[in-house]
């Protein structure tokens, strides 16, 4: 049976942590999601590991996260929250506790929910992020706009050991059915640096069809991500439980194994499903 790790897991309990992103919102999202509601379609879907990520601002959140790490025998990662904007506060979380937390894997900030596209040019982020490269800590990127990309592009400037992942592919124009666009000039950018990396994650929700998108809407822009930054730097996340909104989790990862399993080898196909983010995430 082949490995796959989903790097791309949400849970989030409303009476333990604040999630500001939910207020006002009338889908299924705003409820308490535990991981053990995944367990049923994880085991139909054959998935083998899991990294949860972040989805609030907060230690209440993460600590949420790492509980739930704790108690699920195939979870192996935990992306956390980190307050960027205060270094001495960064460098003292990592070192009194997250350093030694055995399931801390990586850091994501939500900078899509955030004003300012550049929020992560600010003098105290960079720092912050500085002290992620040198104890190598992956961070993960919330790119919904041109701009985000752009942004990323600069702190890569900055911070070149720095090792980052766009997740959910930084939002391919899917809807439009561009090929590729800016989106394609910023990602192909991006895919010359080494320490760039591609999650293939949360399409169904990018497409905008959420009743009817399917491999061939994806297709493209996956192979397009596996071209421009390698087979060595591409995986993939099934982003439970916001995916439910385009469908089961069922249907997303059958079009993500079938697409890249049409794409690629089964060596190679073990690399993308397991072994780059096991090496990413240093699982």
């Amino acid at each position: 049976m082949q490995q796959i790790i989903d790097t791309h897991i949400h849970v989030w309990d409303l009476q333990k942590a604040d999630y500001p992103w939910l207020q006002n919102d009338t889908s299924i999202l705003n409820q308490t999601w535990r991981i053990e509601q995944l367990n049923e379609a994880r085991e139909q879907t054959g998935i083998t590991n899991g990294v949860l990520v972040q989805a609030s601002g907060n230690l209440e959140d993460t600590e949420l996260m790492l509980e739930a790490a704790r108690n699920t025998a195939w979870i192996n990662g935990v992306v956390c929250w980190l307050p960027l904007m205060n270094t001495n506060a960064t460098e003292q979380l990592l070192e009194e506790k997250f350093l030694k937390e055995k399931y801390f894997n990586g850091v994501r900030h939500q900078i899509h929910d955030e004003q300012n596209a550049k929020w992560l040019l600010q003098p105290a982020v960079i720092n912050s992020l500085k002290i992620l490269a040198q104890k190598n800590i992956p961070y993960d990127v919330v790119a919904v706009l041109p701009q985000h990309i752009e942004t990323v592009l600069e702190v890569a400037q900055k911070i070149p050991e720095l090792k980052m992942v766009f997740d959910h592919l930084a939002q391919p124009p899917i809807k439009t059915k561009e090929r590729f666009g800016q989106w394609g000039d910023l990602m192909k950018a991006a895919s010359k640096h080494k320490n760039f990396y591609a999650k293939i994650s949360g399409l169904g929700t990018t497409s905008g069809d959420f009743k009817n998108w399917c491999a061939e809407d994806v297709k493209p822009y996956m192979a397009f991500a596996l071209e421009n930054f390698g087979t060595e730097r591409c995986f993939c996340g099934g982003d439970w439980p916001v995916a439910l909104l385009a469908g089961s989790y069922e249907k997303a990862w059958g079009i993500y194994t079938t697409v890249i399993n049409n794409l690629v080898d089964k060596q190679t196909s073990d690399k993308i499903f397991f072994n780059n983010a096991q090496q990413f995430y240093n699982l």
